[in-house]
């Protein structure tokens, strides 16, 4: 509250729940550490701290866990995961592949960004990683290892029919069942120590898997302390026990066997032991573990459950007995088909080989029980070493390792009330991987500051090789205890003695003060006490020769082979190696057995040397409390675990270098408000940097300048926050004075108005009376004057009334006349449009006239036509009547006409009569009555009547003929222009679909819409149109759709020659080069996507079928299809063209995804509103810097326009376009509010405005293109939501109801995510407390719905191909020569 000067006895503090008084000694000032700026509470990494210290890292992840409800946290190249004791949605599918391909830093913490690490190191550098996870029992270790190994198994798809992958993630339920154990701190405790190495060929893909165990804890099997209980497996088995295939065991409950109710609770909450084993059977099924091997497995088991119920008996006198008859025993030999007798035997009696003779000496009851249980604890050790042994040959597949990431999960630092020899192994363990871990560290630390030119200064830090000296070093711990135990007299007491006299000198060694049975060792992480009782035991390990010789000796080939000699030559194999930490057999020689100590140390050191040639990644997992409490935060538990674990440790070794580090843009960005206007440079913003912090530092030993970053020391960020917070608490003071004073000087000037006017009214109340008066006065003057001046305007009134009627008067006159003169006019155009219209009618009659005389002649001529047909016949009979009058012919006075072509002329009927009469006359008699005169004189009047007749009928012909010849001249005229007209169509249509340089005059023919094609240039026709078309020509631009419409007159042919083979073979051709084409080039999968759309159109607007047939032109139903039904195929192309879609937008979403986070989330669209907070996360030294080029929102909405351009471009349908840009902006929106989920730093108010800001670029984009119909918005609601979540005030509980009224297209998971995300930028901004994120869950609880925190990226809208009729004439269409289809022909 105020500052401290010394000499003070008190620092006034003030804390998060109000004022505080600390006492501090005035002589020895000792003030408490200083608290980080709220910018920088909740940090991502523990070393961006800018205060390192316990206090500041406790309440870091305090913040994170509780608050934020955040369990894993960066420190340094270490993942923290604080166990939540909670299922949590941040592990599914969708996670995995929003981590997949980002920089380590790039996305909150996670156990996937260390796996995506691990997995992207090893494909850019070829080297081998490994993944190293470590905590205290109920940590989550397990659990940890187990999502790494999913992580590589999703994003590393084997692509083999194996499945690789499945088998190395089954593997885990089966060492689970027969490795983990419920304790006291964990219902799944893993109790022993796994390194598995995932194999992948050159394409980074699981080939294999090796799992190498270490250091089992078999003392389990035999007991168990309270509350916990023995290996999963036992506890499986007997839940099943009355299952068939279980019955031949003959298991009983859990709590009748010895070995499994040791620690009264035989069940575990929320675990359903039957259905474990189910699983556990199917995993061992995948695995490719046979029914036989698992029944086998199965019978040692339930062998080691009935050995533990053989009751031994005390005989007396230090003797002990086996009942033969002992039910237990019984099914023990039998299941392992050992010799009952020889068991009963070497159960209670020993054999002692002496120099001269061979003793068998009775054991004590005592002894008889270790015996036992040490052979249990042996048989199960092996059969863990089969079956991991086993699994490694499943996971073992034919291949070379190219290279492989190991995930170790092993125990971390231990220290109970009581610690033995495993809690010892398991500390020198984390004393190895300490001093590894160190070591990596400065290496890191040493290439980091190389990289950016700093000067390396060596730091002091703690090297614990002097505690593995003490431990492993020659006469070390290890190396005596291996040495007693060779003694067969020596104890636990006289190995302490020999550590007290050899190592009392060492510091690192204590003697406790009130204990001669313990010894204490100084760790790395803390002081522990060890009891000496059971190290002998546990070392040695032992197992009388006589059992074993009974155990080879059985008859069950399982179990024998357990116990067979090991041959020492090691076989070496070109695969992958299994190495299993224990070897399955004991040597008969005592002196050549290895002690566990001795193994574990050699097993520890194969595993250093792994670690050594991999690149290590750290997963240290945090234990938050001991009652297994959801989201409860223990300090001092944490605490410890986190000295234990080394990043505490971690953070004291950053903190004497320089622990924050900023790139220049970063604090450009953030300190910009420090610089002064002289010194803000936008063009070298490096050097700009450099000035303002050498103005604001004095001290330059505080800080370094590197090649992209700046290093601070501890302390030096917070006080840049401190000088950045004065500069905004001062420009706030200003504003405010000077909006206090503008609102002050408008309250004094509305109060001073208001005087004013109080002041006349008081003023002006004196002179009330006088002012009456002068009132009364006043208004007779106006009364006076309202009546003259009425007066006066009466009298104005009635003169220009008069003058008005006197105007109207003449006017209305001088309408009636104009009105009259134009009634003449009417009678004059009446005539004159009477003449018109006779004359009209006239030129129409005389055109009737002529059309009625045309149809006439073209009567007569017909008629004509008829009468010289039968003229010939006419002819002939006159030819016969002629011959009866040839004596006739000299005769005088006589004149006949025997010419040919004039006797066509006479009446025939009237001369042929004549003629006959004459003939039946005599003809004597004839000539001699009639006289000659009157022939001459009637054939003369014949003549003159024909002439007469000829002649008119010529002036008609004539007249008919030159009237024909007039219309047709008509006609013809009428015929050329309608030819003229069709010409120039053709020629336009022409030009239209071809170029100008393969045009061609149009050709006056009437074409059907065919193309004629022969049956061997079908192959011609698919490779040309279809396979090497490309979408880039001027005359597929043209006309889209060209390809389609081409392939459908081809389809019109064969379907006009009614030949099903050919149209079969046809369509067959065009569905299967169609699937060849597109690949995954945007422009061709656009090109096709259109094309197979149109030839789907085209099949149907021609089907004949009524419902696709309703706006075809009367042409169009003229060219359906006759003969086939080609449905089917319809069917089939549209099942193509969706696989074309869905290919079509995957290319385009791969195009668009490198964009939208960067241009939707990290690019500052607004500008002078910063909504960056620099995290100051240290990249790891050998990740790559990628220099790519940086994306905006106008790069989202420059892809999104050249998307649409294209496809406008290539003629789709404009359903399929919006259909296309819905799926877009659902990607956009799916993949930036995921981003949001998985990135607390882009959880704040002024980065919803910029999310806001964008998402009205797109949709002003959209009402440019004109899309809005295609409710490709709407799936931009729930980032809209988000952002608005992230802008909105959430304080009250009006803000809570207003939250759920109104973020309805968010889950309620989402919404509590970003609520427990918001990050303030600024100390002006408030953190959202824990109290009102509960009563916004507690208003959530009834909302239905998913709960899933990611948005599913992959999904696709449903895609529909609406039929659109096309308006295209297939006759019209030309085929270009450009597309080498010289062998069509148009029909």
């Amino acid at each position: 509250m105020r500052d401290f000067h010394f000499g003070d006895n008190v620092l006034e503090l003030l804390l998060e729940d109000g004022t505080h008084y600390y006492p501090v000694d005035p002589s020895k000032p000792q003030l408490p550490p200083l608290r980080n700026p709220d910018i920088l509470v909740g940090e991502n990494d523990l070393t961006a701290l800018s205060y390192l210290h316990e206090p500041a890292v406790l309440h870091n992840l305090r913040v994170r866990f509780v608050e934020s409800r955040i369990i894993y946290t960066y420190c340094g190249i270490i993942l923290v995961a604080v166990n939540p004791y909670k299922q949590l949605p941040i592990y599914g599918d969708a996670i995995i592949h929003a981590y997949s391909g980002q920089n380590m830093g790039d996305m909150d913490p996670h156990i996937f960004a260390v796996a995506e690490e691990a997995y992207k190191q090893m494909a850019r550098n070829h080297k081998n990683q490994s993944i190293i996870v470590s905590g205290e029992s109920g940590a989550g270790k397990t659990v940890s290892a187990r999502y790494a190994m999913r992580y590589f198994a999703v994003v590393s798809k084997s692509g083999s029919k194996t499945r690789v992958e499945d088998k190395v993630l089954a593997s885990n339920p089966v060492t689970e069942a027969i490795g983990n154990a419920k304790t006291t701190r964990n219902d799944n405790s893993s109790r022993f120590g796994k390194y598995t190495e995932i194999s992948f060929d050159r394409k980074y893909r699981i080939i294999g898997a090796n799992m190498r165990t270490y250091l089992l804890e078999k003392s389990r099997v035999v007991f168990q302390a309270d509350n916990e209980r023995n290996y999963h497996i036992f506890y499986q088995m007997c839940s099943c026990a009355h299952l068939p295939e279980f019955k031949n065991l003959r298991l009983l409950s859990a709590d009748k066997f010895r070995y499994t109710c040791m620690g009264g609770d035989i069940t575990i909450e929320g675990i359903d032991d039957k259905k474990d084993m189910d699983e556990t059977r199917q995993t061992f099924s995948l695995l490719g573990l046979k029914e036989d091997f698992q029944s086998d497995v199965f019978k040692v088991l339930a062998a080691i459950l009935h050995l533990g119920n053989v009751e031994i008996r005390n005989s007396g006198d230090d003797k002990s007995s086996v009942s033969p008859s002992d039910p237990h025993l019984a099914v023990f030999c039998e299941l392992l088909g050992v010799n009952a007798e020889g068991l009963v035997r070497w159960l209670c009696h020993r054999r002692i080989v002496l120099v001269a003779e061979t003793v068998v000496k009775p054991m004590p009851k005592k002894r008889a029980v270790n015996a036992r249980d040490a052979l249990a604890k042996q048989i199960y050790a092996h059969l863990f070493d089969c079956i991991i042994n086993r699994i490694n040959t499943a996971l073992k597949v034919p291949g070379k390792q190219h290279a492989f990431i190991g995930v170790l999960d092993i125990y971390g630092f231990e220290t109970f009330d009581i610690n033995s020899f495993e809690q010892f192994c398991i500390n020198y363990a984390n004393e190895k991987l300490q001093q590894q871990f160190n070591l990596h560290v400065f290496k890191l630390e040493q290439e980091e500051y190389m990289k950016e030119d700093i000067p390396w200064t060596l730091i002091d830090f703690y090297d614990n090789q002097p505690v593995i000296d003490l431990i492993e070093a020659k006469m070390g711990i290890l190396d005596l205890l291996d040495e007693e135990c060779l003694f067969p007299q020596g104890t636990d007491q006289s190995w302490l003695q020999k550590l007290y006299n050899y190592l009392d000198a060492n510091p690192l060694f204590e003697k406790p003060r009130l204990s001669n049975e313990a010894f204490v060792i100084q760790h790395f992480a803390d002081k522990v006490e060890y009891q000496c009782k059971g190290f002998l035991e546990k070392n040695r390990d032992a197992l009388y020769e006589e059992l074993v010789d009974i155990m080879r000796a059985s008859k069950f080939p399982f179990l024998a082979s357990f116990f067979q000699e090991e041959e020492q030559s090691t076989v070496t194999s070109k695969g992958v190696k299994v190495r299993p930490a224990r070897p399955g057999v004991k040597p008969a020689n005592k002196q050549l057995r290895t002690s566990v100590g001795d193994k574990f140390r050699s097993s520890l050191s194969l595993l250093m040397e792994t670690l050594n040639a991999t690149t290590p990644h750290y997963v240290r997992c945090i234990k938050p409390n001991d009652e297994k409490l959801p989201f409860e935060y223990d300090s001092s538990r944490v605490v410890q675990q986190l000295r234990a674990c080394g990043v505490l440790e971690t953070i004291r070794i950053s903190a004497q270098s320089y622990p924050s580090r900023w790139t220049y843009i970063e604090f450009y960005s953030r300190y910009s408000i420090l610089m002064l206007y002289q010194e803000a440079d936008l063009n070298d913003k490096k050097q700009t940097c450099k000035i303002v912090l050498q103005r604001l530092i004095q001290d330059p030993n505080q800080y370094k300048f590197g090649r992209t970053k700046i290093f601070f020391r501890a302390g030096q960020v917070a006080y840049l926050e401190k000088l950045r917070l004065d500069r905004l608490r001062g420009a706030c003071i200003i504003i405010q004075k000077h909006v206090r004073g503008w609102s002050q000087r408008r309250k004094y000037l509305r109060m001073r108005e208001a005087a004013i006017i109080l002041q006349q009214y008081i003023r002006g109340k004196r002179t009330v009376r006088l002012e009456a008066f002068f009132n009364i006065q006043a208004w007779a003057a106006v009364v006076i004057q309202r009546h003259f001046r009425g007066y006066r305007m009466r009298q104005i009134y009635q003169v220009v009334r008069l003058a008005s009627i006197t105007i109207q008067a003449f006017t209305r006159g001088w309408i009636a006349r104009k009105r009259y003169k134009k009634q003449k006019a009417l009678v004059l155009q009446k005539y004159a449009r009477a003449w018109l219209a006779r004359r009209r009618f006239q030129t129409m009659r005389r055109l009737v006239l002529n059309v009625q005389l045309s149809y006439r002649v073209q009567k007569l001529r017909k008629k004509i036509e008829e009468q010289v047909k039968i003229l010939p016949k006419r002819f002939m009979k006159l030819k016969i009547c002629w011959q009866p009058l040839k004596a006739y012919r000299k005769l005088p006075g006589l004149y006949f006409c025997c010419h040919p072509q004039q006797s066509l002329n006479i009446n025939c009927i009237t001369f042929c009569t004549s003629v006959t009469t004459l003939h039946m006359l005599d003809p004597v008699k004839h000539f001699s009555t009639f006289d000659g005169r009157i022939l001459e004189s009637h054939q003369r009047e014949q003549k003159e009547t024909y002439e007469t007749q000829l002649e008119g009928l010529k002036l008609k012909v004539d007249h008919l003929q030159n009237e024909n010849s007039k219309l047709q001249n008509l006609f013809q005229e009428k015929s050329n222009v309608n030819e003229n007209i069709r010409q120039e169509v053709s020629r336009l249509s022409s030009e239209n679909s071809v170029s100008k340089q393969t045009s061609s005059p149009a050709i006056p023919k009437d074409y059907l819409g065919m193309l004629e094609y022969k049956r061997e240039d079908e192959p011609r026709l698919i490779q040309n149109i279809i396979l090497d078309l490309r979408p880039k020509g001027v005359v597929v631009n043209m006309i889209p759709g060209l390809p389609a419409y081409i392939l459908f007159m081809c389809v019109r042919h064969a379907d006009y020659l009614n030949d099903e083979v050919k149209l079969k073979s046809l369509m067959n051709a065009i569905i299967s080069a169609v699937k060849k084409s597109h690949h995954k080039d945007f422009d061709l999968l656009s090109f096709w996507l259109s094309n197979t759309y149109q030839l789907l159109n085209c099949l149907k607007q021609y089907s004949g079928e009524e419902e696709f047939m309703k706006q075809n032109t009367p042409r169009q139903k003229k060219n359906c299809l006759q003969n086939f039904d080609l449905s089917e195929h319809r069917q089939i192309l549209s099942d193509l063209a969706i696989h074309i879609y869905h290919q079509f937008i995957t290319v385009m979403e791969k195009s668009l995804t490198p964009a939208i986070v960067p241009g939707m989330l990290e690019h500052e669209s607004l500008q002078g509103i910063s909504s960056m907070k620099p995290t100051g996360f240290r990249k790891r030294s050998n990740s790559i810097y990628e220099d790519s080029d940086t994306h905006t929102i106008s790069s989202i909405i420059q892809q999104l326009s050249v998307f649409h351009f294209t496809m406008t471009q290539h003629g789709m349908e404009q359903g399929l376009i919006k259909q296309a840009v819905k799926q877009m902006f659902f990607l956009v929106g799916a993949t930036t509010l995921n981003n949001i989920m998985l990135r607390k730093d882009m959880c704040s108010c002024r980065k919803g405005m910029q999310i806001r800001c964008n998402i009205s670029y797109l949709e002003e984009w959209l009402k440019e293109k004109d899309l809005q119909s295609s409710n490709a918005i709407d799936t931009l609601r729930p980032l809209s939501q988000a952002a608005w979540l992230l802008q909105v005030n959430k304080s009250t509980d009006e803000d809570a109801k207003e939250i759920t009224e109104k973020c309805t297209e968010l889950n309620s998971v989402q919404i509590v995510k970003i609520l427990n995300s918001y990050t303030p930028i600024d100390d002006f901004e408030k953190r959202v407390t824990s109290s009102f994120v509960r009563k916004v869950q507690s208003l959530l609880q009834d909302r239905e719905g998913s709960t899933q925190l990611m948005l599913d990226t992959d999904y696709r809208f449903q895609v529909t191909f609406p039929f659109s009729p096309s308006s295209q004439a297939l006759e019209l269409i030309q085929v270009p020569n450009s597309l080498h289809l010289g062998f069509l022909t148009r029909i």
